[in-house]
């Protein structure tokens, strides 16, 4: 299983999986350090079916947990996670 890299830049990152020459990504932007907007989830087709999209997501909340912030589910895939885990909800800002 490939591992989740995190890049960051100023206030936008991402989180990424590489495999097979492709990359799967969710990209976030950073408002402060106590909240953070997912903005976007990609997984190309090539990387389809694997469960790419949730493991970043889950990735996500287990940082958001760890670290003591907030998501703003701005991404459809991170809202819809989201709604499945009504448990987490205390780590979304709705």
């Amino acid at each position: 299983m490939s591992e989740i890299r995190f890049e960051e830049a100023g206030s936008k990152g991402r989180y990424v999986i590489r495999e097979d020459g492709h990359e799967a990504e969710l990209t976030f932007s950073r408002l402060s350090d106590l909240l953070v907007i997912a903005d976007h989830t990609a997984v190309p087709g090539a990387l389809s079916g694997r469960g790419l999209g949730k493991r970043l997501v889950e990735h996500l909340v287990d940082e958001a947990e760890a670290k003591g912030f907030r998501i703003v589910p701005l991404c459809p895939f991170v809202n819809a996670w989201r709604r499945e885990h009504p448990e987490k909800a205390a780590l979304f800002e709705v």
